[in-house]
């Protein structure tokens, strides 16, 4: 058998923030890719605004570098169990994975969850200690942890002989042992060359491609990315598009133009033969799934089943007061054609219609998927309303089953009494607690997806905001029985109109605030949380009656309570069940789904 020896394709997968995308940089800037004069942003692979923002990858992402005369096609993964789906897909495409592990924390649930694909796979691993400079740093046990989370996984005896490199990303040095000088990046590019797989040269067989990811550009529609698994693909050249879950289905299509990745740019080629990465356009309707193939040989390659969705909520048209105020798109058709465009290229979203034409039900893997979605609609001018996300539970032989959840906790130790006990009342399981290590311990719990929902404020609470949680879906387990719903309630208010000091003064003495002075409320809208557990409605417009004898500057005397900004996730985690989001371009305000307070007494007194 043949190998195509100019080119290695490879994927790094990691957990979040072990520095995947930084590691991509250096090895962008030590293979030539920029000119010497070049000004590079840092983590230059994450492109998205919201991804630069929160240090996270969302969406993989192709890139090439050259070394020695070989093409390493590089593919930078997502590490959040919530992009998941990504990950899955990215692996079909390569012939093997560099491991990322951070130095001080070491495996974490998604490195197992990313490892686990990667092996089902059968592909080669490079496992690669990244940030070694970091003080605190313990390079040797977290080698030893990989070791045993790799026989735990039941790896093979040749992956168990996997090659270790040490880097700093953040440096761009690596070597192959711990004492040796570190330069540059050379190590860890010689391992690549010599360990991973070179792809099979099967140009001369019958053409096949299959497309693992996609993207959109408004210039040429839908372009279709994955490996040429055998054959040659010309421009112009007609092929037929088939699917492994669609069987019977053939549709013959023209490629217009075919893509290579080189540094950060795609490169338009004439023809491309197999082992390559390439991008391709022309396709209307390209799906992530289907298998381009020649005339001579119409067979799909299968590929990865897609995890499936554990939580949902409504989106809806925005209804409230103050509706159209502040967004571009806000008819029900709008946020229609782009809920469903977003399936174009998200292949872990469900998007179904509801009994309503102003309401579609949205489901996704997690609280970090879906509010990921609301933030980008959210920055393109959308306005819509979000109901509380739901758990999805299943029937199987007739007994109902919930989404559990593999959650992972480093804490000082002095926190894991209290944690072990919220934990516990949510209906959480303690499995591991290991001893601490520089005052800081790791717990793992299987816990319902529902444990989960408004657990990560209470969370950062309690530990002082010095815990790290971290979650991967373990599997559906039998219905573990009622939760104790939130202890804090909502401060209404029951009048529309601007909040005035004096009114304010007033409702803070109830709670802590969501509106400040100066803020247009309506009736209905959620103006701060009540710590007594009953809902209270109050009036922030209130302005002090005039009187003949009135001290200057008595209102000015009053003192407010400063307002809590709540995050997007945190205000998914505190609405109830009769509660909505309303999200707006500029901001977004926590409401009652039923905005006036005698509807919504009556309301509360029929379900009675």
């Amino acid at each position: 058998m043949n190998y195509r020896e100019d080119i290695r394709n490879i994927a790094i997968i990691a957990h979040v923030d072990h520095g995947k995308t930084t590691l991509v940089d250096a090895l962008l800037k030590q293979s030539g890719i920029f000119r010497k004069n070049q000004v590079v942003n840092e983590r230059v692979m994450d492109s998205n605004a919201i991804e630069r923002e929160r240090g996270i990858t969302i969406l993989s992402k192709n890139t090439a570098v050259h070394y020695n005369g070989v093409k390493i096609n590089i593919i930078d993964t997502p590490g959040h169990a919530d992009f998941g789906g990504e990950v899955e897909r990215v692996l079909k495409m390569v012939n093997g994975v560099v491991l990322l592990v951070d130095a001080f924390e070491g495996p974490m649930p998604q490195t197992k969850f990313v490892l686990k694909k990667s092996f089902e796979l059968n592909l080669p691993v490079i496992v690669c200690i990244n940030k070694i400079d970091r003080p605190e740093a313990r390079p040797e046990e977290v080698v030893d942890e990989v070791l045993d989370l790799f026989i735990e996984l039941g790896a093979s005896e040749d992956v168990l002989d996997a090659p270790f490199v040490y880097a700093s990303a953040k440096k761009g040095v690596a070597g192959k042992k711990l004492d040796e000088e570190m330069t540059s990046m050379e190590p860890l590019f010689q391992t690549i060359l010599n360990y991973i797989p070179a792809p099979v040269e099967a140009s001369n067989e019958s053409f096949k491609l299959l497309i693992s990811t996609i993207d959109y550009n408004d210039y040429v529609g839908r372009i279709g990315i994955g490996k040429i698994e055998s054959g040659t693909l010309k421009e112009n050249d007609s092929v037929y598009i088939v699917n492994s879950t669609k069987p019977g289905y053939e549709e013959k299509v023209k490629i217009s133009k075919i893509y290579e990745f080189e540094g950060l740019e795609r490169d338009e080629v004439e023809s491309s033969s197999s082992g390559s990465i390439v991008a391709i356009t022309g396709i209307e309707d390209i799906n992530i799934g289907d298998t381009l193939t020649s005339e001579q040989d119409k067979k799909p390659l299968e590929f990865v089943k897609i995890s499936e969705p554990t939580l949902s909520m409504n989106f809806s048209v925005n209804d409230s007061p103050f509706a159209g105020k502040v967004g571009k798109f806000v008819t029900s058709r709008q946020l229609r054609q782009r809920l469903f465009r977003e399936l174009q290229t998200d292949v872990s979203l469900r998007v179904e219609e509801t009994n309503s034409t102003d309401s579609f039900k949205v489901s996704g893997r997690g609280e970090l998927h879906l509010s990921v979605l609301i933030e980008n609609m959210r920055r393109e001018g959308y306005e819509f309303q979000v109901s509380k996300p739901q758990v999805l539970f299943k029937t199987i032989d007739s007994k109902k089953y919930e989404p559990i959840e593999r959650v992972t906790i480093d804490v000082s130790s002095e926190y894991v009494g209290a944690i072990i006990e919220k934990l516990g009342r949510r209906k959480g399981e303690l499995v591991t607690m290991q001893e601490p290590q520089g005052g800081y311990q790791r717990l793992e719990f299987l816990i319902p997806a529902r444990g989960l929902i408004g657990y990560r404020t209470e969370f950062m609470t309690d530990t002082k905001g010095n815990g790290i949680l971290n979650s991967v879906f373990e599997d559906y387990a039998p219905y573990k029985g009622d939760i104790p719903r939130r202890v804090n309630a909502s401060i209404v208010s029951f009048d529309t109109g601007v909040a005035s000091t004096y009114g304010l003064n007033n409702a803070q003495q109830r709670g802590s605030l969501f509106v400040g002075p100066g803020e247009e409320v309506y009736e209905g809208q959620v103006v701060g949380e009540s710590p007594k557990g009953v809902e209270i409605e109050v009036s922030v417009t209130k302005e002090k009656k005039q009187t003949n004898v009135r001290a200057s500057g008595s209102d000015e005397a009053l003192k407010l309570s400063p307002v809590k900004n709540l995050t997007l996730e945190e205000a998914l985690e505190f609405i109830e069940d009769d509660e909505l989001i309303e999200i707006t371009p500029e901001d977004f305000r926590i409401r009652k789904e039923i905005l006036s307070s005698q509807q919504r007494y009556k309301s509360k007194n029929k379900k009675k």
